[in-house]
């Protein structure tokens, strides 16, 4: 039944003369077929609700019974386990911490594929290594069932106001099929390649926004020591070359910039802890092809450094707060 759904979408796609029956046919399929969703964290549960906003019922569960009761509130059925959610559910979204998270879901004692239905299209929206991916992808594939690699960028916020960005590996003809529901939940939906190359196009995406904001905090906190006010110099460096990310949509500095977690004490956002698993997982790809990334390899100890030093519950950006500390021993 998913396979045919996907074809037919897939079908009125090709007629671009019916592109606005398609997205009315595939909303009014929504509401007839449920998407399962495992891990309702910080990103988790907004992107199931957004889900449940564009009429997807939505079938979930998670470690945490707690983590469930606002998706409960908005008419979501909670399960106990994944194999349970795969037994009533032919499209699987995960959103899970790390690999062995999402080894355990899929591949355990209770997991999706001791369940799951031959054509169920699974969804995998976490940031692990890419090994993981191609792993679950043929233990799917043994099953029946098809894998694509989903993970995605944009934090919280951007999860909350269906603006994230997917980066999807996976067989082609499934990436479309999947388009629309995602779509759903972001802005952004890319097709990289093959299982396992949206984790790779994720973690080099992290890479960079780890250097770019040690860098920023870094400039900032300069710029505070010679005198500068902080929104002058932000202002400053959002008009000339030095402009990044970092600095224009999600500066470190508290006071500097409304709605970031800067100005909530670090709460919110993508945890340290978070961040410097990524890297690990950067550097741990870089060995393996042997490719230099001394920056990013020098973010990562500073990542881990603040975990040790109790910023890991705290959004990354808090490297600001971290190198203001160490700058007063």
């Amino acid at each position: 039944m998913a396979a045919l759904l996907r074809g037919s979408w897939s079908s009125l796609r090709r007629c671009s003369k019916y592109a606005h029956l398609s997205l009315d046919f595939s909303r009014a399929m929504a509401s007839k077929t449920p998407v399962g969703f495992i891990g309702l964290g910080n990103m988790g549960t907004p992107m199931a609700k957004n889900l449940i906003r564009h009429g997807y019922p939505v079938i979930a569960t998670d470690n945490f019974p707690e983590s469930c009761k606002e998706l409960q509130d908005l008419g979501a059925q909670i399960l106990d386990t994944p194999a349970e959610v795969a037994d009533k559910a032919d499209r699987i979204i995960t959103m899970l911490p790390s690999s062995p998270n999402v080894i355990d879901v899929y591949t355990g004692p209770n997991g999706i594929l001791k369940r799951v239905k031959k054509g169920t299209l699974l969804i995998d929206s976490s940031t692990i290594d890419p090994i993981v991916s191609k792993e679950m992808a043929v233990a799917a594939e043994k099953m029946g069932a098809v894998f694509l690699d989903a993970p995605v960028s944009g934090g919280v916020g951007a999860a909350t106001m269906a603006n994230l960005t997917f980066l999807v590996g996976g067989v082609e003809e499934e990436f479309k099929a999947a388009q629309e529901m995602l779509t759903c939940m972001g802005a952004n939906v890319v097709y990289c390649g093959d299982v396992g190359a949206g984790q790779a196009a994720k973690l080099c995406n992290n890479m960079l926004l780890a250097i770019g904001m040690i860098g920023t905090a870094e400039t900032m906190n300069l710029g505070i020591r010679l005198g500068l006010d902080p929104k002058l110099l932000a202002q400053v460096l959002n008009m000339s070359s030095g402009r990044c990310w970092s600095s224009d949509s999600y500066n470190p500095v508290p006071g500097v910039m409304e709605g970031v977690p800067s100005n909530n004490n670090y709460q919110g956002g993508y945890g340290t802890t978070l961040m410097a698993k990524d890297l690990g997982l950067a550097q741990m790809t870089a060995t393996n092809t042997r490719t230099p990334v001394p920056l990013g390899s020098m973010a990562h100890q500073i990542f881990r450094v603040m975990c040790a030093r109790g910023y890991g519950n705290k959004d990354f950006s808090s490297i600001f707060q971290f190198l203001r500390e160490e700058e007063g021993q």
